[in-house]
């Protein structure tokens, strides 16, 4: 799938001049509350009609202003999960699900009700009505109904903002899995760094109403002349890495990356498996010689690849080159100058176990209940 989009828009005050084009997978448009990520995919929707631009989906044209070429919302085969699930109250679960299933034209119901039923865990819900349903469980329920209509694209704008906290870690994993699975391309909108460094392949920053950046989530997040567009207090680094072993005595899993070996709570995921780890640059101390007799268990050498010091301030932020994979450290100005930090300069950093959890890591992972007390004394 490519999604190519050209517009320009203006709201009032607020003008909308966004430019990108994006392949499959989950591209996350990102950015502050208010930057123009909603009106940007409701014009892809076509819920907006904007003053001048482009959207093409693949080689379909939704919108061309100058050639008069306007696809109404109904004809564009696009699903669309919004902040609430706005499911019919009167209907049970099932006949929500099916009720987009029969908008679906026969040649494009590429998905079935039960494997849609199982890739979001809802087959135990098909009898009740949406008033008996938890926020998390009408969220997946609204995913359903979405994919049974058989879009070429899904559109998803802020599907977990009203969730609390742990809602948003039940619908997150079957979010990944829709990812994974689904063969239907993915718009993420989201204002959470933690939810786009884990859930995105592609990330698109959205500020002013305009695009800052666009790359690979990696690229994008590890910018630190951005951080000002993000949010700083939970910037960070993702590291890819591999389950090599379980410690049973200690309750530890160690992953292996290029940086090194990390060492976190026990996940309850195989060996060999491949995850997605995020350090926020918080949890990251610097050492410049080789640390002795500590309690921090995750000790990476590096290399100072960059440092944010365009503004006069009392934090600074590091951005270390770990043998290939990239680690961010936010330190006090006053520990940078005592430490004498400077590009090319040999480094260590070091990360407390405790502060790596299974909310840092992207794919179906359970942590024990004996990990959960750890991560959470941490």
């Amino acid at each position: 799938m490519t999604l190519s989009i050209d517009i320009r828009h203006r709201l009032g005050s607020f003008e909308v001049d966004a430019k990108f084009a994006t392949g499959g997978g989950l591209v996350a448009l990102f950015g502050r509350s208010g930057s123009g990520k909603t009106s940007i995919v409701n014009i892809i929707a076509g819920l907006i009609r904007p003053d001048h631009g482009r959207v093409t989906n693949d080689d379909v044209v939704l919108l061309d202003t100058a050639r008069g070429i306007f696809v109404p919302r109904h004809r564009r085969r696009i699903g669309y999960v919004f902040q609430e699930g706005r499911l019919f109250p009167h209907l049970t679960v099932r006949q929500n699900l099916l009720y987009g299933r029969f908008f679906a034209p026969q040649q494009e119901r590429r998905e079935e009700l039960d494997r849609v039923v199982d890739l979001l865990g809802i087959g135990g819900l098909l009898d009740r009505r949406p008033g008996r349903l938890s926020g998390g469980e009408k969220q997946r329920v609204a995913i359903g109904r979405a994919l049974l209509a058989g879009p070429r694209l899904l559109l998803m704008d802020e599907p977990l903002a009203s969730l609390d906290e742990a809602l948003k870690g039940e619908i997150l994993p079957y979010i990944e899995r829709l990812r994974d699975q689904s063969r239907v391309p993915i718009v993420y909108v989201s204002h959470s760094l933690a939810e786009v460094a884990r859930l995105a392949s592609t990330v698109v920053l959205v500020a002013g109403g305009k695009v800052a950046a666009q790359g690979s989530t990696a690229e994008v997040l590890h910018r630190l002349d951005l951080f000002a567009l993000t949010d700083r207090t939970e910037a960070g680094a993702i590291i890819e890495a591999i389950v090599e072993r379980h410690d049973a005595a200690f309750g530890l899993t160690e992953l292996r990356s290029r940086a090194g070996l990390w060492r976190l709570p026990r996940l309850d995921s195989p060996i060999g498996t491949r995850l997605r780890l995020r350090v926020r640059a918080r949890d990251v101390m610097l050492a410049k010689s080789p640390p002795a007799d500590l309690s921090a268990l995750n000790i990476v050498p590096g290399v100072v690849a960059d440092m944010d010091c365009g503004t006069i301030g009392p934090i600074v932020e590091i951005k270390l080159d770990c043998n290939g994979d990239v680690l961010i450290a936010r330190l006090t100005r006053f520990s940078v100058e005592r430490l004498g930090l400077v590009p090319g300069q040999q480094i260590h950093a070091l990360v407390k176990s405790v502060a790596l959890d299974r909310r840092d890591l992207s794919g179906p992972i359970q942590a024990t209940a004996g990990a959960d007390a750890e991560a959470n004394a941490g």
